[in-house]
């Protein structure tokens, strides 16, 4: 049975961290519009990414799709061709016209080679046939961010910082630096969101989950923070975590 139109699972916030826990450290932040009529399935989608710690916007036919694309900037855009008053295609089309950077996936009850082709050609980045596994478009999202973000690479690498996210492991220019579980989440979740002002609230959300709603104030992570800057300068590393006073946090080499 997919997942998309099973209600009991769509109640189980906990399943459906547990199924892509290996890909939240991406999630946190990003930000994803869903244009799709199906109000099952729209909302379905919705609720479990948002439970994988995406912001994400819905709209339900061409018009406001294409409000949405005009105004705001999204990391992906989950588009179903069908649509009340337009076709999904020319929403990828648009997307291009304005030189947007979103990620694109195109879904569609229609599993025919030339409305794939006809996507592809016009730079959607992926296309799911109906029905799907959510579990599947969430990893298809995230393998976009990752190659956006890191250029496919499976080794994270900032100036002389690397990452390896399946050992979870930090090198400086080739040296081991040996940090905490929540260090290291910290490190790629600002590696991965680098150049971006990150609200302290988002951050806690992102390393801490659930724990964060159970304080009030921040502390916790700042003392993370100031122990993940000291090893990274003592490591060799440049200082790369700003402080964007009264809001969060900006990671970049910038002055």
């Amino acid at each position: 049975m997919s997942v998309w139109f099973n209600k009991a699972l769509l109640n189980s916030g906990a399943l459906f961290l547990k199924i892509d826990s290996e890909l939240s450290y991406y999630s946190f932040g990003m930000k994803i519009l869903i244009i799709e009529d199906e109000p099952e399935l729209q909302q379905s989608i919705q609720k479990y990414l948002e439970y994988q710690g995406f912001v994400c916007e819905a709209v339900n036919d061409f018009p406001g799709g294409l409000e949405k694309i005009r105004q705001y900037d999204y990391d992906c855009v989950v588009v179903d061709i069908n649509l009340p008053n337009g076709s999904g295609l020319d929403i990828v089309k648009m997307l291009k016209e304005i030189g947007s950077k979103s990620g694109i996936i195109i879904i569609s009850a229609r599993n025919a080679l030339e409305d794939k082709l006809a996507g592809l050609e016009l730079g959607s980045d992926d296309y799911l046939t109906k029905p799907f596994h959510l579990s599947e478009l969430n990893a298809r999202i995230h393998a976009i961010i990752r190659r956006r973000n890191f250029g496919g690479n499976k080794i994270i690498s900032f100036n002389e910082i690397r990452l390896d996210p399946e050992a979870q492991t930090v090198t400086v220019e080739d040296k081991p630096v040996e940090l905490t579980e929540k260090e290291y989440g910290l490190l790629e979740y600002f590696i991965a969101n680098r150049g971006r002002v990150l609200t302290k609230a988002a951050i806690a959300a992102h390393v801490w989950g659930d724990e964060y709603e159970k304080v009030s104030q921040y502390d916790f992570m700042y003392t993370h923070i100031k122990n993940l800057r000291r090893k990274m300068i003592e490591a060799g590393a440049g200082d790369y975590i700003k402080t964007v006073h009264r809001v969060g946090y900006r990671f970049t080499d910038a002055g």
